[in-house]
């Protein structure tokens, strides 16, 4: 059991590892600990959690080997600041969607407008076969959800579409991007997609850069997902979902409210064995 305040570990993972690794996580992202901060001690961090010694060094790994945490003999298992985390690493797109979600959406907006109108020129400059129908596949898929009374999997296909375009110039780089930020576009389009009209209002744009990627208009296709995206921003904005910026709340179980942050018990600096 866990004690001392903490939240019961979320079992929504294969292996106890990884909820551990889950619950640490989405703390130094709401700021329980704060860069430079030393992590409980092994005992007592084992013990809050309710969990043995090895899988808590297992967590930890994990954490370290995304950036978020340094082990070393004499300083002890200090938080590093978020500069040095992977912000790519879906892992940590998640635990920041729960913890700062206004910020991942402008994170979102921003590189999607460095990346994606030169992806798109891309694709229309190298665009074989089967990248074009992967693009005519997905927006069909977008058109039929569209027209479907709960619009089910409409988010699903214009993720698809937006994976399809960086694969589609051939560029091995912009398709592992694509894959690795899915989860910042699915929390993107999730909201933007609240706002009354907004689907309707997106398909004309991506019909027409499957029809600039077609006819080897590099332009007219950077243009038309420019055109997309900062329609996007417009509707993320008005979105009744929209989240407002706020002081992070300690995460709780899946579909639980927040709790106020706690001072976690810290002891003397140690080092989790590697």
């Amino acid at each position: 059991m866990a004690s001392r305040g903490w939240a019961e570990i979320d079992t929504n993972f294969p292996t106890m590892q990884q909820r551990v690794a889950d619950e640490l996580g989405r703390r130094i992202v709401a700021g329980v600990w704060q860069p430079g901060d030393p992590l409980p001690v092994e005992d007592a961090l084992a013990s809050q959690i309710g969990v043995s010694r090895g899988v808590l060094r297992e967590a930890v790994k994990s954490l370290v080997a995304k950036g978020m945490l340094r082990v070393r003999p004499r300083t002890g298992t200090r938080v590093l600041p978020p500069d040095h985390w992977n912000h790519l690493d879906p892992d940590v797109l998640r635990w920041k969607q729960a913890g700062d979600a206004a910020a991942l959406l402008r994170d979102t907006g921003e590189l999607r407008r460095i990346v994606e109108p030169e992806a798109a020129r891309l694709a229309a400059e190298r665009a074989g076969p089967d990248a074009v129908r992967a693009l005519n596949d997905a927006l069909a898929a977008m058109e039929a959800a569209a027209m479907s009374p709960a619009r089910g999997g409409y988010v699903e296909a214009d993720i698809a579409f937006h994976r399809a375009l960086l694969d589609a110039g051939g560029n091995r780089l912009l398709g592992s991007l694509g894959r690795a930020v899915e989860i910042a576009l699915q929390h993107s389009f999730d909201i933007s997609t609240q706002t009354p009209g907004a689907v309707e209002a997106s398909l004309p744009g991506h019909r027409a850069v499957v029809h600039a990627v077609e006819a080897r208009d590099a332009d007219a296709a950077a243009a038309a997902v420019l055109g997309i995206i900062e329609a996007a921003q417009q509707e993320i904005a008005r979105s009744p979902g929209k989240p407002e910026r706020g002081e992070p709340e300690e995460p709780g179980m899946p579909g639980e409210p927040g709790r106020p942050k706690e001072s976690p018990e810290r002891g003397e600096p140690g080092g989790y064995p590697a």
